[in-house]
């Protein structure tokens, strides 16, 4: 694993010279086009990158492009490697790990989501402020290299205090309906049944998604300063009659890119700043 991370810092870092980002933002299913937003911008294929993954996901574009936003430079993966298409835990957090090893302080990380809060419609963003694990997993199973973190990471505030105001205050300043919640991982892919549903609304989750859990954790692990944005695409199982489609996803998070793209560049500025 550190032979993995230190291969593709390397690498990406021969690309940069002396650029040096210190926002790292992770875009989720449909949310790509946000990188398109960068200046002087330099993109990588992450075919190029050693160890990385191609995606495989309608929606990820499998880039990492490096430039400008508002005035701030940030490294933005435009796609992410999943748990659901086969690979491992090292593999699923690797561009995580490597923002860390290239001296990444902050993480924003994006997603497309479920809503099962009943207040939640789709198009809605969300700010995460916590998360529930139900991947059965995690990325810091097996022997702990202390050289990444610590062995038992505290994960009282997983996503950072401090970044969430900044997020919510943007959000302010723009005139945006920001909502707040709780996160449920799930490895899919299979959508959740209307059952799983009740069950995460019981145990306190407002939205569920595939992702974003095992980054939150091993940046933490890495003691990165980590928050999250998610777009709500659709109603959860069984709260709409609507059968729930990954089509579906990619059309309301298109709808919504706009004021997601203007809450991230805002919030990058304020990071940044």
């Amino acid at each position: 694993m550190l032979s993995k991370i230190q291969n593709a810092s390397e690498y990406i870092q021969n690309k940069l010279g002396e650029r040096s980002p210190k926002i790292g933002v992770v875009l989720g299913s449909g949310l790509g086009h946000f990188a398109e937003l960068c200046q002087d911008k330099l993109e990588i294929s992450y075919s190029e990158i050693p160890h990385f993954h191609q995606t495989t996901v309608v929606g990820h574009i499998g880039k990492l492009v490096v430039g400008k936003i508002n005035g701030t430079e940030v490294a933005i993966f435009q796609g992410r490697f999943h748990y659901y298409e086969g690979h491992p835990m090292e593999d699923v957090v690797l561009p995580v790990r490597v923002l860390a090893n290239l001296g990444v302080q902050n993480l924003i990380l994006t997603n497309a989501s479920g809503g099962i809060n009943p207040e939640y419609v789709p198009g809605d963003l969300v700010c995460l402020t916590d998360h529930i694990n139900f991947f059965g997993n995690s990325p810091l199973i097996g022997p702990n290299e202390d050289t990444l973190g610590p062995r038992f990471p505290d994960m009282s505030e997983t996503y950072n205090k401090e970044l969430n105001s900044l997020l919510i205050q943007s959000a302010k300043e723009l005139g945006a309906n920001l909502k707040t919640g709780v996160y449920a991982g799930m490895h899919g892919p299979a959508y959740e049944t209307p059952a799983e549903i009740r069950m995460l609304k019981v145990v306190g989750a407002d939205l569920v998604g595939m992702s974003t859990v095992p980054e939150a954790i091993a940046a933490n692990h890495a003691g990165l300063k980590v928050c999250a944005i998610s777009c709500i695409t659709n109603l959860a199982a069984g709260i709409s009659k609507e059968k729930l489609s990954h089509d579906d996803v990619k059309v309301v998070a298109n709808m919504a890119k706009e004021k997601f793209s203007d809450l991230l560049a805002k919030a990058i500025e304020k990071i940044g700043s």
